[in-house]
């Protein structure tokens, strides 16, 4: 099988990459190695699938239904493995490789869930509250001695690239200002260091068999809840402004999920505020110049 990545990873990995990155070039023949390594056999890549990982549904050996998802070192797939592990299946995808040396080759094998069905495909309430329930499950205590990155340091190298960009949109000046002391007021006093997802929201979370829900494809970091929830609170961010009413409904959110989730709501709003920021230069540096005004008119509201 010839292993074409979707047009969605292609062009969102251009995005990021850093020059003289040959990943992609040598994705076709890293999965054929991946499949043949662990004597799979192929139904089919998934499509659109993600943005920063190719996702394949295979059969192993023993034609138990699985996924195979390959993704590149900058989208720290190792860390994704030692959440996974940590997580044990509770309300998170199963990994079916633990040994080290199934590893070597920066490959995921993960448990089939139904990659089609998502909680986006509910109503919206009905959304919140399943995303809500699956995330509350991944709030865990990190293992003794882990590695992972915190949400100081990744909001560290976000923070620097929203000052180094700042100079070439002085119109998003307000709001990186506003964000930037909103993280360090957030940063001087974390109320917990909890196993976060990283990037959770609707889409994340799929329909599985063993469980109604279970999420997929963190990037994990150790860090406060209001952190982890920010993401989800600007779910379905094009229908929020298209929305007369969609500040308000922006407000009810935070309050309906802080305090479903027991997090403090200024906290949540103040993250909010950060991530929906951080995202929206990062759209503009990167000449996504739609979804960077939809987040920014978002981040506004807050």
């Amino acid at each position: 099988m010839v292993f074409e990545p979707p047009r969605r990873l292609v062009r969102a990995l251009g995005e990021t990459a850093p020059a003289g990155d040959d990943w992609l070039a040598r994705l076709p023949e890293t999965a054929e190695r991946a499949v043949a390594r662990r004597e799979l056999s192929v139904e089919r890549v998934q499509v659109p699938g993600g943005r920063s990982s190719l996702v394949v549904l295979v059969r192993r050996a023993d034609r138990t239904p699985a996924v195979l998802k390959l993704a590149p070192g900058r989208a720290r797939p190792e860390s994704e493995r030692a959440a996974l592990a940590h997580w044990a299946g509770r309300g998170a995808v199963q990994l079916l490789e633990s040994d080290a040396e199934d590893s070597a080759d920066g490959a995921l094998l993960l448990e089939r869930l139904h990659p089609d069905v998502s909680v986006r495909s509910l109503p919206e309430a009905k959304a919140l509250l399943e995303a809500a329930g699956t995330l509350r499950r991944l709030w865990v205590e990190p293992p003794d001695g882990h590695a992972f990155e915190t949400v100081a340091e990744r909001t560290g190298r976000q923070a620097e690239a929203m000052r180094a960009g700042a100079p070439a949109a002085p119109e998003t000046a307000p709001l990186v200002d506003a964000a930037l002391t909103a993280r360090a007021e957030l940063l001087a006093a974390p109320p917990e260091h909890r196993l976060l997802h990283g990037t959770f929201r609707q889409s994340k979370v799929l329909a599985a068999e063993r469980m109604h829900w279970l999420a997929v494809g963190p990037d994990p970091v150790v860090g406060e809840c209001a952190f982890d929830l920010a993401r989800l609170v600007r779910d379905r961010v094009e229908d929020l402004i298209a929305n007369p009413s969609g500040a308000s409904t922006t407000r009810r959110r935070i309050k309906r999920l802080a305090e479903s989730l027991e997090v403090d709501q200024d906290r949540l709003r103040g993250w909010t505020l950060f991530r929906a920021v951080e995202s929206g230069a990062r759209a503009l540096r990167v000449g996504r110049t739609k979804d960077a005004e939809l987040l920014l008119e978002f981040a506004g509201w807050l």
